[in-house]
């Protein structure tokens, strides 16, 4: 009984939805986008809070000048997960609700900084008489809290709603409308980005990334009491080592959320198969390239230790003597975190909506609004941006995990006489009859992990993978808290560690092999992530090795939110799922974000 118990509960974490045709009529959506509306969607949601306010608490507190290598190494976690995205398929139910879960945590902590971000500007402009006027109400709470409430965003929660009805009724109009002033709102932004890198080069000194102790001291003793100096560290173009780069580089993938807006929007792209694919790619080297460019400018213009995390380019201006140009950047902040809420708003409501059709969660809208407001109101801003990045990485691990292993798995074809549910059956695992590799021994089961018997996917390949996968994932997972709790005893050549960290190596390997030898699914797809199973693989590791860098205090704080979907899902989802239900046949939408959505029916 027992056992039969846990065999049910197992094959409901692991049901895929069927590919079936919906019932009835099916609105058609007209296919207005091209490839340039994907790529200003996805810079609009991109070069957002994380140019005006990340680059400054990362430059500060984290990584100095070195944030442009920061950049560089979440760009390629960025890039690595964008070409995962564009080949999505979710591998199971509860693989499916924790990466939704996951990305509705990237967009409502997005909103949150959003408005913190609003908030923090204006008070900028005005000379942060607001924010010091609010101090005198410091509440006396947790030190993982915010030293003060901030009361300032409750009063732009009413700006705010005038901008988000606005924009609601501009996303009403259609894809295409909501696109164009997308677009507007983007080349603007670009053109004062453009302008800040061109200043920080006019005026930068190539001196402020080789600052010392002196220099430190000759600041401390010439500074005013309106702003307090950040840390020293050691000085030089590395002030905090290659631990703040990787820390840097964590929270610097908060930067570059905003892209997987594209895979919403493969419904309404003129071609799906290759404007996806190349906007993803475009818009997150774009994103690069104006992340590095700002960042060198910024660190060259000002000290790393001077600049003002909560409004970092307004006040460089202000250092160099140039006081009129903080209003050019006071527009490009604008434009920017406008283009970011209209991408949020863009994309959030699809994915609460498919999951919501699938029965997977319940008043998913206003657990989101409840989280938002509380969370909005207490925690730091750099604390949401924190939150944000680990929900995010761990969201890009599961798409690449879920690419890695259905690219192996047989095509699914159902039929009436068909169980109804649990695709991936537990109990199918086993040897069939037209597979009798079992039977033949132990010595023939080895001998198909190196030479599979079908040249398509069977069963058994596809349980091969499965287990080699999960595997992998472990080793992963161990070689990255080896490299991130003893990195110079690894590489200065530890004999035990360095011993460890190559049977890790060798053993990654070899399990790696296993499956590229395993045949894949022939399936014609939109777009096909290439170099299987290394891309994938390489994604996972960077991702979890990103992680680990987070704080305890992030990680306790994800664990609270991640305790919340889990109550959610198994106190509701599992048991009214849609596949669970015998009166709804019609395929979810969540049973892909790409498959389903970028693949849609040619136009």
């Amino acid at each position: 009984m027992l056992r039969q118990y846990v065999h049910q509960f197992g094959q409901k974490l692991v049901r895929r939805q069927r590919l079936r045709p919906r019932e009835g009529p099916e609105k058609r959506t007209a296919r207005r986008l091209n490839t340039l509306d994907l790529i200003a969607l996805g810079l609009g949601g991109t070069l957002g809070n994380g140019m005006y306010i990340l680059v400054g608490e990362v430059s500060v507190y984290e990584a100095g000048p070195a944030i442009i290598i920061c950049y560089l190494l979440a760009g390629l976690s960025t890039l690595l997960s964008g070409l995962c995205y564009a080949d999505y398929v979710t591998m199971g139910q509860l693989c499916a609700f924790i990466t939704g879960w996951n990305l509705i945590l990237s967009y409502v902590m997005g909103t949150a900084c959003v408005s913190r971000a609003w908030s923090a500007a204006f008070d900028s402009l005005i000379g942060n008489h607001i924010s010091q006027a609010f101090r005198k109400f410091s509440l006396n709470v947790p030190y993982f809290l915010a030293t003060y409430a901030d009361f300032l965003h409750w009063a732009w929660y009413f700006f705010a709603l005038g901008l988000v009805l606005l924009l609601t009724g501009l996303l009403f109009l259609g894809a295409r409308e909501s696109t164009l002033v997308n677009k507007v709102f983007t080349g603007l932004n670009l053109l004062v980005l453009s302008f800040t890198i061109l200043s920080g080069f006019i005026k930068g000194d190539p001196h402020n990334w080789k600052l010392m102790e002196e220099d430190y001291r000759l600041a401390t003793s010439g500074s005013s009491d309106t702003y307090s100096l950040g840390p020293l560290g050691s000085g030089g173009f590395l002030p905090f080592g290659f631990e703040g780069i990787l820390q840097g580089a964590a929270t610097c993938v908060y930067a570059f959320v905003g892209f997987d807006v594209i895979a919403t929007t493969g419904k309404e792209v003129q071609n799906p198969r290759r404007s996806i694919p190349l906007g993803i790619v475009i818009t997150i080297f774009i994103g690069f390239l104006a992340y590095f460019g700002v960042s060198a400018a910024l660190t060259l213009m000002v000290p790393y230790y001077q600049i003002q995390p909560q409004s970092p380019l307004l006040q460089a201006f202000l250092h160099v003597g140039w006081n009129p140009a903080r209003y050019v950047v006071a527009v490009g902040t604008l434009c920017a975190l406008t283009s970011s809420l209209l991408g949020t708003m863009f994309t959030m409501p699809r994915l609460i909506y498919v999951m919501a059709e699938d029965g997977l969660t319940l008043f998913s809208h206003l657990v989101c609004a409840l989280i938002l407001a509380v969370l909005a109101l207490l925690l730091e801003l750099i604390d949401l941006v924190y939150l944000v990045s680990i929900g995010t990485l761990l969201a890009y691990s599961l798409v690449a995990f879920s690419v890695l292993v259905l690219r192996y798995q047989p095509e699914q074809n159902f039929s009436k006489n068909e169980k109804k549910d649990d695709e991936i059956d537990i109990s199918q695992w086993e040897a069939s009859p037209s597979e009798p590799a079992s039977e033949a021994g132990t010595s023939r089961t080895l001998k198909t992990l190196w030479f599979p018997t079908s040249t398509t996917p069977t069963v058994k390949s596809g349980q091969i993978v499965y287990g080699c996968a999960f595997l992998l994932v472990l080793l992963l997972i161990i070689l990255s808290l080896v490299l991130a709790q003893w990195p110079s005893q690894v590489f200065s050549g530890d004999p035990m560690l360095t011993t460890v960290a190559v049977l890790l190596l060798l053993l990654i390997t070899g399990v790696m092999a296993i499956i590229w030898r395993q045949p894949q699914d022939p399936t014609p797809l939109h777009f096909k992530v290439p170099a299987l199973p290394v891309l994938p693989l390489v994604s996972i590791f960077v991702n979890i090795y990103l992680m680990i860098q987070m704080t305890s205090r992030t990680w306790a704080q994800f664990g609270i939110w991640m305790v919340i979907g889990f109550a959610i899902y198994f106190g509701y989802g599992i048991r009214h799922s849609l596949e669970n239900s015998e009166q709804h046949p019609a395929a979810s939408a969540f049973q892909t974000l790409d498959k389903n959505i970028p693949g849609a029916e040619s136009s």
